[in-house]
């Protein structure tokens, strides 16, 4: 039986917390205090305590977090930021914003992450940040990259845009490099109803800086230190997220079983590869990506069912148009450029039934049943074992 199992369900997640959430955007309405107000305020000290970092700084979206976070380091133009390729446009963009060059490194085959034995390698005298990105909600292997950054004296921006309440070794993600970024758009795991976003640090003075750049550089109204933008986070996303915090442990823990409940349903369908989780990390599975071939007629094939699977990255970043003057060329990632004709998301949140789970396996396996002997390139077939 035909049913609808969209990618992101964010209505299913809403209707429970509906009545809360619009007690306490009419609160915010009646008062007309509608930016960096208590709201802002309470919901930095709660993320803070929840991401067990000192400081949660709370700004206008991801993509400007990672700016903030860059220019906090004095990350600058003439410099180099190393980081992966396999990501959202934003983690390049904001190194460039800033007037640095992205310099992208290969990921691993399993973890789709940084791998740490190419880095060093890509460090020059102008080499001034390591990004790394928490990808699909799975940490990046950071002590090796800590390392690496203490040796060569280097700053160390954790992309955690898709990996809110993440663990490395035990640590929350947010506080494991010297500076963090997160987004709250919709989709995430912990979502706004619009734009919103936070840096998170243990430092002191990078905090600051933050809190300045985030509002004009200004500590107090008209008085301006620095030349910064308009960042601030405003009182009616903070609220929307302060309700839906205290959930956030139990729907990661669901997309978990979620995920357990794919990868079981999914074991003997070949040569569908599933997600692989170090064993240094807690996942929080912002997204659950296969790596399968033939993806695009898989994809196709799973939206004629009602199925809104997806594909998280088509087209890597050191390959795009908007970064053809950096001079990459196809073969420069072959990890990279393999996976991204290769992955495909399936629907995760943290309602998803089981019925809806078991209806996209079966989709899954039906289509390699129709198809037949498929024709698995060799990099797939190596991480397939």
């Amino acid at each position: 039986m035909a049913m609808s199992v969209p990618l992101v369900d964010l209505r299913a997640q809403y209707e429970p917390l509906k009545a809360d959430i619009l007690s306490r955007i009419d609160e915010i309405l009646s008062g007309m205090n509608l930016f960096l107000g208590p709201n802002v305020r309470a919901f930095e000290e709660e993320f803070a305590g929840f991401s067990e970092v000192q400081h949660a700084i709370g700004v206008s979206d991801g993509t400007v977090a990672l700016q903030l976070a860059l220019r906090a380091c004095g990350v600058a133009e003439g410099d180099e930021v190393i980081t992966v390729s396999h990501t959202f446009i934003a983690t390049a963009e904001a190194i460039a914003l800033v007037g640095a060059k992205p310099v992208f490194v290969d990921i691993d085959p399993r973890t789709y992450t940084m791998d740490v034995d190419l880095v060093e390698a890509l460090i020059t005298p102008r080499t001034r940040a390591i990004i790394p990105v928490h990808l699909y909600g799975q940490p990046a292997h950071m002590d090796p990259i800590m390392d690496i950054a203490e040796r060569h004296s280097l700053w160390v921006v954790e992309d955690a845009c898709q990996a809110h309440g993440a663990r490395y070794k035990g640590r929350r993600t947010g506080g494991l490099g010297h500076i963090a970024a997160y987004s709250f758009y919709f989709s995430k795991n912990l979502g706004a109803y619009g734009e919103a976003g936070m840096v998170t640090t243990n430092d002191d003075e990078l905090a600051q800086k933050v809190r300045l750049l985030r509002d004009h550089g200004s500590p107090r109204r008209y008085h301006h230190e620095m030349i910064g933008l308009n960042a601030r986070l405003d009182e009616i996303q903070a609220a929307v997220l302060r309700a839906k915090l205290p959930h956030l442990e139990a729907w990661n823990s669901q997309r978990r079983a979620n995920a357990a409940h794919y990868t079981e349903l999914l074991s003997q369908v070949r040569p569908v590869v599933p997600p692989f989780t170090a064993d240094y990390a807690e996942h929080v599975f912002h997204l659950y990506v296969l790596r399968v071939p033939d993806r695009d007629r898989l994809a196709a094939f799973l939206h004629d069912r009602g199925i809104g699977a997806g594909i998280h990255y088509p087209v890597p970043c050191h390959l795009q148009p908007a970064l053809a003057h950096l001079g990459y060329r196809p073969g420069d990632l072959p990890v990279t450029e393999s996976l991204a004709g290769e992955v495909i998301s399936l629907p995760m949140y943290p309602e998803l039934t089981a019925e809806q789970r078991a209806y996209v396996a079966a989709a899954i396996e039906e289509f390699y049943h129709q198809a037949g002997p498929v024709d698995v390139p060799r990099l797939l077939q190596t991480v397939a074992g």
